[in-house]
């Protein structure tokens, strides 16, 4: 291809220009859909709704017990927290 650059060089640059065009085609035709996508007037535009959290009795598998050491420790560490 040119003869002053060695062959890994020119492989080099053919990767670049493939990755150069494939922004490119991406970057169009993101710019397509977000030019030519008009949703229904009112339509939501943002996130999606935030599931609600689950409480511990939804599946046996979350909730865990404690022991009183650990419920000890635990209380500690928030009151740890707390302070800070």
């Amino acid at each position: 291809m040119f003869p002053s650059m060695s062959l890994a060089q020119e492989i080099g640059l053919a990767v670049l220009a493939v990755a150069v065009l494939v922004w490119v085609v991406g970057l169009g035709h993101m710019l397509w859909d977000s030019r030519f996508h008009h949703p229904e007037p009112g339509a939501y535009e943002g996130l999606p709704m935030i599931p609600s959290q689950r409480t511990a009795d939804t599946h046996p598998m979350e909730s865990v017990e404690l022991t009183e050491a650990e419920e000890r420790a635990f209380a500690g560490l928030i009151r740890t927290i707390a302070l800070n």
